[in-house]
């Protein structure tokens, strides 16, 4: 586990992420999309809310899974992407987009957004996400 508190965590969160990814049996290419999906995640999180949060990893036997830990409220998926001209509002799509699965839930008043990768996959499966609580 890793806990982040401020921009200049963001560097460790991607290092952490990588490294135990690989460790779990991520190819190059699922690495770098989780990689990313996690660092819009946490970058939300420091642009949303307070206090920071933590990232935690491990293997479930045929995915690898991440959660991104914080106290924001529950997100809501299932957005299309915006607009070329917004300016905002592509993370969240993009980062159901880089995973195989995304769920978000809570968790002793936190908030819980769990990515899944198979270290198998070579191209995200797009698969709408769930939200429960």
């Amino acid at each position: 586990m890793i806990i982040y508190s401020g921009a200049e965590d963001l560097q460790k969160v991607r290092a952490f992420v990588r490294e135990q990814a690989r460790s779990f049996g991520l190819g190059d290419e699922p690495v770098e999309r989780l990689a990313l999906a996690v660092s819009e995640l946490v970058t939300n999180t420091l642009q949303h809310t307070t206090g920071g949060g933590e990232v935690r990893m491990w293997a479930d036997g045929t995915t690898v899974c991440c959660d991104v830990v914080d106290s924001g409220p529950l997100r809501v998926w299932g957005h299309d992407m915006p607009a070329p001209d917004a300016e905002r509002g592509r993370g969240l799509v993009i980062v159901e987009r880089l995973c195989d699965e995304v769920t978000a839930f809570t968790e002793s008043g936190r908030t819980v957004v769990r990515l899944r990768m198979a270290p198998a996959s070579d191209s995200p499966s797009r698969k709408a996400p769930s939200a429960s609580s």
